[in-house]
């Protein structure tokens, strides 16, 4: 039995490290130039000369990663039966609202099989409260949409907080992407524990070196970015004026282009957040119909203000700008969107998009044409990531504008359509740089536009699909230089970054909590 066992966490092992498929067969795979995984299954990175390496993505996800998606008891049923159920559901939701938290949770409005005609958006704005449907599949809880174009399903939080003494700076020269840690001038009123802003200013001298300064169309001047990135993180360590935070920065910060002030950090206290809230097990149904993406349109969920949720086996068919999240530590996982139309225009929806941090978008699909499968929102500082999600149609996983940061794409799909790491120049109202330290791991696309942002860096590595050159749109050159590729056309261990990262940190427990 004792050799069955030790037999056992091999096999757990080398699924893991990928170095066989989940039959058991040996899994080629070559090794990555900037991760690998070394002969006592430890993940090594390698920097660049500044320092700069491939960050630990794998907080990203519901409670910070690896934890596994509760199931809350029950304590409202609603059947269907009216004409328009929209209100007999929110009168449910409102109720369970109202009741006390117990460990962190009021109850679940259960919905049961069959169809609600809505005519207007179901509404969570309270901690603790999940809305459950009774599956996603035809026979299952069908959302109807009806009346005037409205999201289906949206959650309204609030994360509010306030800030807690002066502004301190960080004195390091140059602190890398993927660090952990640095040094402040002070560090007397931080201790172990606090939570921090931290703030990287947008100086001109920054926004010329990213050529972003020469941005005109239509005879006007187009601003990319202003004023500051923010992010925030909790201190885990202290040293002296060194602090270690809990998760990895996502962009560099190069002193020379942050004078006069500065990169600088503030303690906080986060006075209000709703959380505990999921989505699960329903369909929403939208009747098709060919627009723009300027015109009035059903929409499936969007969700705000929101820490610690989750939204699980949700199909949602025929919707425009389908899925939309602000709020950190969050995941979405078996979200299924179909078009069975497109919208027109040159102008394209994004069906899944997130402006927030530590975001898992897990085992997700996208069926359509004329469309953004995923793009995070300007200045998203992520982690965020798309593990193992296929979007099938001629569409793109485009970041947007303006310099999102801490993007992986692990072991996803899109065999008609492309995955871009790209400058947007004066598309939109000059969306300029979109993406910085960004990461495709092991996917496959029709194509790839990676390109290099000044200053910082986009890795397409273990991927199979044509490398596309491009200059910055309305210009024909010259070409922009390419991002960095890794072992391009033949996938690389472990099979999964994100994977092997979550069990590297956290035990392959964690992994197994999120349904691996």
């Amino acid at each position: 039995m004792n050799k069955i066992f030790q037999n056992f966490k091999i096999i757990a092992f080398l699924l893991l490290s990928g170095l066989v498929a989940e039959n058991g067969h040996a899994q080629s795979g070559a090794t990555s130039k900037w991760v690998s995984m070394n002969a006592q299954g430890k993940l090594e990175y390698s920097a660049a000369e500044n320092g700069d390496k491939i960050m630990d993505f794998s907080s990203a996800g519901y409670m910070g990663g690896g934890v596994t998606i509760p199931d809350v008891p029950e304590a409202m049923t609603v059947a269907p039966g009216g004409n328009d159920d929209a209100a007999v559901i929110q009168q449910a939701i409102d109720k369970v609202s109202k009741m006390p938290l117990v460990n962190g949770f009021r109850g679940t409005v259960l919905l049961k099989a069959g169809t609600y005609n809505c005519s207007q958006s179901l509404n969570i704005a309270t901690s603790g409260v999940v809305l459950r449907g009774s599956g996603s599949g035809e026979k299952g809880t069908i959302i109807n949409m009806t009346g005037e174009p409205h999201t289906a399903v949206t959650v309204n939080g609030s994360i509010a907080s306030t800030v807690i003494g002066r502004p301190v700076q960080i004195i390091d020269p140059y602190v890398p992407s993927g660090a952990t840690s640095f040094n402040v001038k002070n560090a007397a009123n931080f201790n172990v524990g606090d939570k921090i802003r931290i703030s990287r200013p947008v100086t001109d001298e920054w926004i010329h070196f990213m050529g972003m300064d020469v941005l005109v169309r239509d005879g006007k001047k187009e601003n990319w970015i202003s004023k500051e990135t923010l992010t925030e993180r909790t201190i885990i360590k202290k040293e002296g004026n060194k602090l270690t935070v809990d998760v990895p920065l996502t962009d560099s910060f190069d002193a020379n282009f942050l004078r006069p002030t500065g990169a600088t950090i503030v303690k906080i206290n986060v006075a209000e957040e709703t959380s505990q809230v999921g989505v699960e097990n329903i369909r929403i149904v939208s009747e098709p119909k060919v627009v723009t993406i300027t015109e009035s349109s059903n929409k499936g969920l969007k969700i705000n203000g929101v820490v610690d949720a989750w939204f699980r086996n949700i199909a949602i068919i025929n919707t425009v700008g389908s899925f939309g999240i602000g709020g950190n530590r969050i995941t979405v996982e078996n979200v299924d969107i179909e078009h069975t139309v497109s919208t027109i225009g040159a102008a394209k929806p994004a069906d899944f998009s997130a402006s927030g941090r530590q975001i898992l978008f897990n085992k997700c699909t996208d069926q359509g044409d004329n469309v953004f499968y995923f793009t995070p929102g300007p200045r998203v500082t992520g982690p965020i990531v798309l593990l193992n999600c296929v979007f099938k149609g001629k569409g793109w996983i485009q970041p947007h504008q303006r310099w999102a940061t801490g993007l992986l794409v692990d072991g996803c799909k899109v065999p008609n359509g492309g995955i871009d790491f790209m400058n947007r120049g004066e598309m939109g109202s000059g969306h300029g740089w979109t993406i910085g330290w960004a990461v495709a791991w092991n996917c496959s696309a029709k194509e790839f536009l990676n390109q290099n942002p000044p200053g910082a860096m986009n890795w397409v590595i273990g991927s199979k699909g044509s490398r596309e050159k491009q200059a910055m749109p309305f210009t024909k050159s010259p070409l922009l230089p390419e991002g960095i590729y890794d072992s391009h056309g033949t996938s690389v261990k472990p099979l999964s970054l994100y994977l092997a990262q979550l069990a590297e940190r956290l035990g392959p427990q964690a992994v197994k909590n999120i349904g691996y």
